[in-house]
């Protein structure tokens, strides 16, 4: 997310949407009553009052709106906002819905511009390329296939084999036929995604991933894969590799990874070292006493009472603040402890 400008005294701001976690973060960065403007496409009021809605010419126009309704969909890319017109050449007053794309402007105006929204923005800043990852983890019971982008984590292929325990009886041709099968599916899987990725990474806790690497590298498409071991295949074996720091130079740099890491080592710092806190009151002073080194909110906690505060304050005294979607893994574990939580540069002294 680029700032093109920004006015400290209007709370104004124009913005370049540069890849697709930013349309998530403007969707959260504005929310109603904002003042949302784009160039967007609205029927000519002037034409003549007999011709058909459908001749009306569609001029491009850029103009305002206040915003009532705001919908994310995060795998289609649609992000739209709706309410009256409040700044155009025509029609102020009639409701309009913006669509708003990847790779667009947008100006903004709030009323407050709170700690919440300088986290989503900093973020932004950070964050200029996305490029896509695939993940397949498996063993010869299970497997799955995920794409990375950004901080969405889409399983495109999953797959649970019925009959594959060591003490199946099956005649050797019928089962290397099923392993043949189970192969390909993967392998056409990867074929069509993996021209498409920066990177590809093959998991899992047996030598199945083995088979697969040695297949697939026969039709030559996309990147050279990077191996990894885990203890689980399937989507249970992702997870496992994005909270855990293993195959770390494929993964570094994605926000989906970001988040699995940091919430467990969040988890690991307080069962282990007390070098967390969780809870607002806890988290607060924390905050408050300097102690923070990285703060974890929960996307859906950001506009809550206290925590614009909170995060505001950990902006201040240094320390890292870090969204964590609600709808992942990392999320649900998040949302168990209360929704924002810290890891912590030294213990906090009994109160």
């Amino acid at each position: 997310m680029k700032v093109l400008v920004h006015d400290p005294k209007t709370n104004y701001f124009r913005l370049r949407l540069e890849n697709s976690s930013d349309l998530w973060r403007l969707s959260q960065l504005v929310i109603p009553g904002d003042i949302l403007g784009a160039f967007t496409h609205r029927r000519d009021p002037e034409a003549p009052i007999d011709t058909p809605n459908a001749q009306r010419e569609r001029r491009p126009v850029f103009l305002k709106i206040r915003v009532e309704q705001i919908e994310f969909h995060e795998f289609t890319g649609h992000l739209r906002f709706t309410g009256p017109i409040v700044e155009a050449p025509f029609d102020i007053g009639r409701h309009h819905t913006l669509d708003i794309e990847e790779g667009g402007d947008v100006s903004l105006n709030k009323e407050a511009v709170t700690g919440s929204d300088w986290a989503l923005i900093d973020e932004g800043k950070r964050s200029k390329e996305e490029p896509t990852l695939i993940i397949v983890c498996l063993d010869w019971s299970e497997g799955a296939l995920a794409r990375i982008h950004g901080r969405s984590v889409e399983i495109v292929l999953e797959v649970t084999r019925r009959g594959t325990g060591k003490y199946v009886h099956s005649s050797k041709g019928k089962r290397e036929k099923e392993d043949e099968d189970y192969l390909a599916g993967f392998i056409q899987v990867l074929e069509r995604e993996a021209v498409k990725a920066k990177g590809v990474v093959i998991a899992g806790p047996g030598f199945c991933k083995e088979e697969l690497i040695s297949r697939w590298s026969e039709s030559g498409k996309g990147p050279t894969p990077t191996i990894a071991s885990a203890s689980e295949a399937g989507l249970p074996g992702i997870n496992e590799l994005l909270r855990s720091g293993k195959a770390e130079n494929a993964l570094k740099g994605y926000m989906a990874v970001e988040e699995a890491s940091q919430v467990e080592r969040l988890v690991l710092a307080l069962g282990k070292e007390g070098l967390g806190a969780v809870g607002l009151k806890e988290v607060s002073r924390a905050v408050d006493m300097g102690a923070v080194e990285t703060l974890l909110v929960l996307d859906s906690r950001l506009h809550d009472t206290g925590v614009a505060r909170i995060i505001g304050a950990a902006r201040d005294g240094g320390g890292k603040v870090l969204l964590v979607r609600h709808d992942g893994e990392p999320g649900k574990r998040l949302l168990g402890l209360g929704g924002i939580a810290a890891t912590l540069r030294y213990r906090l002294p009994l109160s």
